[in-house]
């Protein structure tokens, strides 16, 4: 059993930074691909990035690519995501997601363990 705590989540203003952690025990953290998703009210969990669980690679959402960083340090058990450039659109719960799959990277039913979601607001 993986259990997962993000941090990180504010109010920020448009063009601004943050930077998310998602802290993992419990379990093996690098027997786990990472990923991050995102939901806004009343829309559907949406993927932002993922990580391969020795961080060989890396996949974004077309919607953050080349504005978001996933990266991860095995040594402390720990999945980052840095958003630079933010965009009121990219307002939204944020949550990080444990996988041991190597397909469906995208699809939230991939992933087995979750944590509790951090909020981002970015005001315009």
């Amino acid at each position: 059993q993986v259990q997962l705590v993000e941090s990180g989540g504010g109010l920020v203003q448009a063009g601004e930074s943050l930077r998310l952690s998602c802290a993992a025990s419990g379990g093996t953290f690098t027997s786990y691909h990472m990923g991050w998703f995102r939901q806004s009210p009343g829309k559907e969990r949406e993927f932002v990035a993922r990580i391969h669980l020795k961080g060989l690679f890396t996949y974004y959402a077309d919607s953050v690519k080349g504005r978001f960083t996933i990266s991860r340090d095995n040594a402390k058990n720990t999945v980052y995501l840095q958003m630079n450039s933010l965009k009121p659109e990219d307002t939204a719960a944020y949550f990080c997601a444990a996988s041991s799959e190597v397909t469906r990277v995208t699809q939230s039913r991939s992933y087995t363990y979750w944590g509790q979601g951090t909020q981002v607001t970015v005001s315009s």
